[in-house]
Protein backbone atom coordinates (compact mmCIF):
# COMPACT_ATOMS: atom_id res chain seq x y z
CA UNK A 1 0.00 0.00 0.00
CA UNK A 2 1.59 3.18 -0.84
CA UNK A 3 1.65 6.20 2.01
CA UNK A 4 -1.06 8.58 2.17
CA UNK A 5 -0.03 12.10 3.03
CA UNK A 6 -1.84 13.04 6.08
CA UNK A 7 -2.28 16.64 5.42
CA UNK A 8 -4.78 17.74 1.82
CA UNK A 9 -3.04 19.98 -0.19
CA UNK A 10 -4.25 22.55 -1.98
CA UNK A 11 -5.43 22.31 -5.17
CA UNK A 12 -4.73 25.31 -7.56
CA UNK A 13 -7.94 24.77 -9.64
CA UNK A 14 -9.98 25.47 -6.56
CA UNK A 15 -8.86 28.77 -6.59
CA UNK A 16 -10.76 30.87 -8.53
CA UNK A 17 -10.26 34.65 -9.20
CA UNK A 18 -13.21 36.94 -9.26
CA UNK A 19 -13.38 40.35 -11.18
CA UNK A 20 -12.09 42.65 -9.03
CA UNK A 21 -8.55 40.68 -8.09
CA UNK A 22 -9.74 39.07 -5.59
CA UNK A 23 -10.28 35.28 -4.83
CA UNK A 24 -12.53 32.55 -3.73
CA UNK A 25 -11.05 29.89 -2.63
CA UNK A 26 -13.05 26.43 -2.30
CA UNK A 27 -12.02 23.82 0.45
CA UNK A 28 -10.39 21.92 -1.80
CA UNK A 29 -8.00 24.83 -2.55
CA UNK A 30 -6.79 24.99 1.12
CA UNK A 31 -4.10 23.13 2.96
CA UNK A 32 -5.72 21.29 5.56
CA UNK A 33 -3.76 19.71 8.51
CA UNK A 34 -4.75 15.96 9.00
CA UNK A 35 -7.31 16.52 6.06
CA UNK A 36 -6.12 13.67 4.08
CA UNK A 37 -6.86 11.40 7.15
CA UNK A 38 -10.99 10.41 7.39
CA UNK A 39 -10.78 10.03 10.99
CA UNK A 40 -10.12 14.05 11.25
CA UNK A 41 -11.42 15.78 8.32
CA UNK A 42 -14.14 14.74 5.23
CA UNK A 43 -12.86 16.74 2.38
CA UNK A 44 -15.17 15.88 -0.87
CA UNK A 45 -14.80 16.91 -4.13
CA UNK A 46 -17.59 19.46 -3.74
CA UNK A 47 -19.08 21.32 -0.44
CA UNK A 48 -17.99 21.92 2.62
CA UNK A 49 -14.78 20.85 4.17
CA UNK A 50 -15.96 18.95 7.52
CA UNK A 51 -14.14 18.83 10.48
CA UNK A 52 -14.69 15.47 12.52
CA UNK A 53 -12.33 16.05 15.25
CA UNK A 54 -9.21 17.71 15.67
CA UNK A 55 -7.26 19.40 18.47
CA UNK A 56 -4.95 21.29 16.11
CA UNK A 57 -6.95 23.21 13.65
CA UNK A 58 -4.52 24.71 10.56
CA UNK A 59 -6.52 25.83 7.52
CA UNK A 60 -4.07 27.58 5.06
CA UNK A 61 -4.13 29.34 2.33
CA UNK A 62 -1.92 31.35 -0.46
CA UNK A 63 -3.10 33.48 -3.01
CA UNK A 64 -1.01 36.63 -5.24
CA UNK A 65 -1.40 39.98 -4.56
CA UNK A 66 -1.42 43.36 -5.88
CA UNK A 67 0.95 46.25 -4.80
CA UNK A 68 -0.78 49.69 -3.99
CA UNK A 69 -4.04 47.34 -2.72
CA UNK A 70 -5.72 46.58 0.24
CA UNK A 71 -7.61 43.14 0.90
CA UNK A 72 -9.81 41.53 2.92
CA UNK A 73 -9.38 37.82 4.78
CA UNK A 74 -13.00 35.79 5.54
CA UNK A 75 -13.80 32.46 6.28
CA UNK A 76 -17.49 31.36 5.61
CA UNK A 77 -17.89 28.44 7.91
CA UNK A 78 -20.98 26.69 9.90
CA UNK A 79 -20.94 24.80 12.96
CA UNK A 80 -23.15 22.22 12.90
CA UNK A 81 -25.85 21.73 15.86
CA UNK A 82 -23.94 18.81 17.47
CA UNK A 83 -20.29 20.64 17.26
CA UNK A 84 -18.08 20.65 20.13
CA UNK A 85 -15.18 21.72 21.55
CA UNK A 86 -16.07 25.96 20.79
CA UNK A 87 -16.99 27.34 23.85
CA UNK A 88 -14.47 29.82 25.30
CA UNK A 89 -11.90 28.95 22.06
CA UNK A 90 -11.05 31.45 19.88
CA UNK A 91 -10.60 30.67 16.46
CA UNK A 92 -8.33 33.43 14.60
CA UNK A 93 -8.40 34.43 11.34
CA UNK A 94 -4.68 35.38 10.11
CA UNK A 95 -2.38 36.56 7.76
CA UNK A 96 0.89 38.05 6.34
CA UNK A 97 2.71 39.13 2.99
CA UNK A 98 5.40 37.04 2.23
CA UNK A 99 6.62 33.47 3.72
CA UNK A 100 8.51 35.59 6.63
CA UNK A 101 6.00 38.78 7.08
CA UNK A 102 4.90 39.42 10.24
CA UNK A 103 0.73 37.63 10.75
CA UNK A 104 -1.81 40.27 11.27
CA UNK A 105 -4.75 38.63 13.10
CA UNK A 106 -8.49 38.57 14.28
CA UNK A 107 -10.29 36.44 16.63
CA UNK A 108 -13.93 35.43 16.41
CA UNK A 109 -15.64 32.72 18.54
CA UNK A 110 -17.44 30.18 17.01
CA UNK A 111 -21.05 28.79 18.40
CA UNK A 112 -22.64 25.67 17.47
CA UNK A 113 -25.84 25.84 14.66
CA UNK A 114 -24.30 28.90 13.64
CA UNK A 115 -23.46 30.08 9.74
CA UNK A 116 -21.47 32.93 10.06
CA UNK A 117 -18.22 34.96 8.47
CA UNK A 118 -14.92 35.15 10.43
CA UNK A 119 -13.76 37.22 11.25
CA UNK A 120 -17.22 38.59 12.04
CA UNK A 121 -16.05 42.68 11.82
CA UNK A 122 -17.26 43.79 8.39
CA UNK A 123 -14.11 44.41 6.05
CA UNK A 124 -12.95 40.92 7.74
CA UNK A 125 -9.56 41.24 8.22
CA UNK A 126 -7.93 43.85 6.16
CA UNK A 127 -4.02 43.63 4.90
CA UNK A 128 -2.60 46.32 2.94
CA UNK A 129 -0.18 45.64 0.05
CA UNK A 130 2.55 48.86 0.34
CA UNK A 131 3.70 49.83 -3.45
CA UNK A 132 7.28 49.36 -1.82
CA UNK A 133 6.86 45.70 -1.15
CA UNK A 134 8.63 43.33 -2.90
CA UNK A 135 6.60 40.45 -1.37
CA UNK A 136 3.15 40.07 -3.57
CA UNK A 137 2.45 36.65 -1.86
CA UNK A 138 -0.73 36.39 0.72
CA UNK A 139 -0.63 33.52 3.62
CA UNK A 140 -3.48 33.51 4.86
CA UNK A 141 -5.53 30.77 7.91
CA UNK A 142 -8.36 29.86 10.08
CA UNK A 143 -5.99 28.91 13.34
CA UNK A 144 -6.88 27.35 16.94
CA UNK A 145 -4.01 25.74 18.08
CA UNK A 146 -3.53 27.27 21.28
CA UNK A 147 -6.19 25.44 23.51
CA UNK A 148 -5.64 21.93 23.15
CA UNK A 149 -9.18 20.83 23.25
CA UNK A 150 -10.72 18.50 20.86
CA UNK A 151 -13.57 20.09 19.03
CA UNK A 152 -15.57 18.79 16.13
CA UNK A 153 -18.33 20.05 13.82
CA UNK A 154 -16.83 22.63 11.49
CA UNK A 155 -17.67 23.06 8.47
CA UNK A 156 -15.33 25.05 5.97
CA UNK A 157 -17.99 26.55 3.48
CA UNK A 158 -15.50 28.51 1.58
CA UNK A 159 -12.74 31.31 1.81
CA UNK A 160 -12.57 34.81 0.62
CA UNK A 161 -9.22 37.15 -0.24
CA UNK A 162 -11.23 40.68 -1.80
CA UNK A 163 -9.26 43.40 -2.93
CA UNK A 164 -11.11 46.15 -1.56
CA UNK A 165 -12.54 49.31 -3.34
Amino acid sequence: MPFKKPHHTSDPSCIKPDDNGGYIIEPRGLNIVWGNDDRYWKVTNQGPAELIQVSWLEVTGLVNVQKNKTYSVTFDVKVKEDGYGWKGTDVLVMAKLGKNGKYLYETANLTPGEKLTVPPRPGGLEIKVDSNTTETQLHFGLYEVWSGKWKGGLEIIKARVIAMP
